[in-house]
């Protein structure tokens, strides 16, 4: 298999307003034509990270480097990168066909070029027949499907992509997500995308960057990153990962035991080797899925816990579990005749070694 090549580069970029750092230290590698996702909360850096790559701000110290060079100083309009901005930025006073060719115009390009390119990028986006209509008589998803054509049309290395889809419904967005993959994949374009939504970025990601007060926190795919969260805060940012407070025990193999308020619990440590090497009584979480833990009972990590609410999510059903202090949560699929549990009824729990990981506190 041909090994990807690295497009663009954050070596040790920081940034600061005045006294206040925002970023520290990020180093970064994105591969060309795979679609990265950065993902945070609000003030973790991420949209700083996208301004940064873009040239609309720039890093306090560090580099940023394309194919190698560096290009931390190069103006906006010498980036072979384009935005694609959560309000759009459309024209009002243009058509949609004027405001996909605006890139090509100010390039002075032929005229018949721009026709020529203008309908092939509005007819990859499936709005070939709205090139004669302006932005006001358009849906959010398809101001944002403009919005991504005149992106593409001057095909740039990079396409840079700002939360682009958090003013749309859930549907829609969820159209969107799938609509903007398929794309990324048939150009074959870099794409860069911010986000604070981890279904997004589940959907959509190669690869997924976890950001968390100015610092990545792990990079790694969506299947890593959901099931093999490698600190506290991207398990409980991550998804819905049940963790118990505990502190290390034994090692036995690719195994390693935590003394919790659920009693001693034995959880996987493999591709671990902080975890093997950590001292007994180190402060630690045991981190498993709700779909890990069963209402059967197995020969490890088994307690009892009674049904404090139970929340239909659709193909699923989710039941909160009190085990004393703590609380669990347990994800069943669905039944048309209702959910298996009650509240209130207590029952045997137990989830496998091999489908929890431990992380340190």
């Amino acid at each position: 298999m041909t090994q990807p090549q690295e497009l663009l580069s954050l070596q040790s970029v920081s940034k600061s307003y005045g006294p206040v750092p925002v970023l520290h230290g990020i180093d970064l590698s994105i591969q060309d034509g795979e679609f990265l996702t950065v993902l945070g909360p609000s003030g973790s850096g991420k949209t700083t990270v996208l301004r940064l790559i873009g040239g609309l701000e720039t890093a306090t110290s560090g580099s940023i480097r394309l194919d190698g060079r560096d290009i931390s100083r190069m103006p906006i309009n010498k980036r072979p990168f384009n935005t694609v901005f959560q309000d759009y930025a459309l024209f009002p006073h243009m058509t949609v066909a004027a405001n996909v060719g605006y890139g090509l115009s100010i390039r002075r390009k032929p005229r018949a070029d721009i026709k020529r390119r203008v309908g092939e990028a509005l007819d990859l986006v499936q709005l070939g027949r709205f090139a004669d209509r302006y932005p006001a008589q358009l849906s959010g998803g398809q101001r944002q499907r403009v919005a991504l054509a005149r992106a593409l049309i001057c095909e740039p290395r990079l396409i840079l992509l700002d939360e682009p889809l958090a003013a749309l419904d859930l549907e829609l967005r969820r159209q969107m997500q799938e609509f903007l993959k398929s794309i990324q994949r048939e150009v074959k374009t870099t794409f860069l995308f911010v986000t604070h939504d981890q279904e997004e970025a589940i959907g959509m990601a190669d690869r997924i960057c976890v950001m968390e007060s100015g610092r990545i926190r792990q990079l790694g795919t969506p299947h890593e990153l959901y099931y093999r969260p490698n600190c506290e805060f991207v398990a409980r940012f991550f998804g819905d990962n049940n963790l118990v407070a505990g502190t290390l025990s034994v090692v036995d193999g690719n195994l390693r035991s935590i003394d919790t308020a659920l009693g001693r619990l034995v959880c996987s440590i493999e591709g671990q080797p902080d975890l093997r090497s950590a001292a007994e009584g180190t402060a630690a979480f045991a981190v498993f899925r709700p779909e890990a833990l069963h209402t059967a009972t197995g020969d490890s990590n088994r307690f009892s816990g009674t049904v404090s609410e139970l929340a239909f999510a659709g193909s699923s059903t989710v039941a909160h579990i009190t085990v004393g202090k703590e609380r669990l949560r347990l994800r069943l699929p669905s039944r048309a005749e209702g959910s298996p549990l009650q509240q209130g009824e207590t029952f045997d729990l137990s989830f496998s070694p091999h489908e929890s990981h431990l992380v340190l506190s």
